[in-house]
């Protein structure tokens, strides 16, 4: 592991020096996620395994290459999990997907309304940054940071500041019991009642809303669950059917997804009123996403998430001119460069993948 190591910081040295472009990449599941893909490829599989892993206290680190799938069946087998399910994207022309680029792309699957977001079970993590350098931050316990949670920070970065060697993460134990309830509701009942149910001690771990049809998933201890379902009423999906579901859900296998048209993300404050735009449209996260399949012009759909109070996300589209993520304020704008700048001076670590002017 220390030759891969050191391989990886002398083509961070040379690349810096010469000012050529990295493209940072581990399986290349998410290369369709965010700006243009710019510069040599850097390979971070290589640098692959669980460095340590100690079940009783709920902490797991491993190095940037390490397979997702390989990470989560460790898990598995001592009962835990990575609580905010993320998402593979593992599709014909991919390997696996890696922990370094699930941290990087910082995205979550349907649990995240009732866990948290990846950035919220990163508890620390070792970079190697545009000087070659390797920094550590964070560490193994929760409450380990004084001043700004840089290993955090990293989370949702896609690789513009540098290559995360290792991530430190917080795991949960997997639910004993889980089981998917139906509902047809029409969008703006669904809204309400999930925010209504959001307020009530009850075990709900996801919920999607599409075309009519609320899917709720419950996750605990079997007496909970029982419970829950007096309360709840609902129709009772197979257990199979359901797992499949969340599954689909989560790694965009659902048919909602295979349209060709752009899809966007917009994130919401989870009581918004549905949002008037043409297109099909998936609610998740309790109200919080809006996924929407449509062919409507960027301006359109960012003033729709301005409106509702959120932002708009091109996550995946051919045509990406109109930029992925929302302008930024001149403030946000500044912070931003002045953090490139701090950790990639040379401007060297997948440039444009956010926003073109770093």
């Amino acid at each position: 592991m220390q030759a891969d190591l050191q391989s990886l910081a002398e083509q961070v040295r040379a690349a810096a020096g010469r000012h050529r472009a990295l493209r940072l990449r581990g399986g290349g599941s998410k290369d369709f996620y965010g700006g243009a893909l710019r510069g040599e490829v850097l390979d971070t599989r290589a640098y692959a395994g669980i460095v340590d892993y100690e079940p009783t206290e709920m902490v797991v680190t491993a190095r940037c290459g390490t397979p997702l799938a390989e990470l989560e069946a460790v898990l598995a087998e001592r009962g835990q999990m990575l609580a905010f399910e993320p998402p593979h994207f593992a599709a014909a022309g991919t390997s696996s997907a890696t922990l370094g680029g699930c941290v990087a792309a910082g995205l979550s699957g349907p649990r995240r309304a009732s866990a948290g977001a990846v950035r919220d079970f990163v508890l620390g993590a070792r970079l190697l940054d545009g000087r070659g350098r390797i920094l550590s931050f964070g560490g193994q316990v929760m409450k380990n940071v004084a001043g700004y949670d840089v290993s955090r920070l990293l989370a949702g970065s896609l690789g513009t500041l540098g290559v995360i060697l290792e991530a430190s993460l917080k795991v949960l134990p997997r639910p004993p019991a889980e089981t998917t309830l139906r509902f047809e509701l029409p969008q703006d009942r669904a809204i309400e009642t999930l925010n209504r149910w959001a307020g009530k001690p009850l075990p709900i771990s996801a919920g999607a809303w599409r075309d009519g049809e609320l899917m709720l998933r419950l996750s605990g201890v079997p007496s909970a669950l029982r419970a829950a379902l007096d309360k709840l009423g609902g129709e009772r999906v197979d257990d199979a059917r359901g797992e499949r579901h969340w599954v689909a859900l989560r790694e965009h296998t659902d048919a909602f997804f295979a349209d060709d048209a752009p899809l966007w993300r917009l994130s919401v404050p989870s009581h918004a009123a549905p949002i008037g735009l043409p297109g099909e449209q998936l609610v998740e996260w309790g109200g919080g996403l809006r996924w929407l399949i449509s062919r409507a012009d960027a301006a359109t759909v960012r003033a729709a998430a301005e409106r509702a109070g959120g932002h708009a996300t091109l996550f995946r589209a051919s045509d990406k001119s109109a930029g992925v993520f929302a302008p930024l304020p001149p403030v946000l704008l500044r912070l931003h460069r002045e953090l490139k700048q701090a950790f990639d001076p040379s401007g060297i670590f997948n440039p444009g993948r956010m926003y073109p002017e770093f």
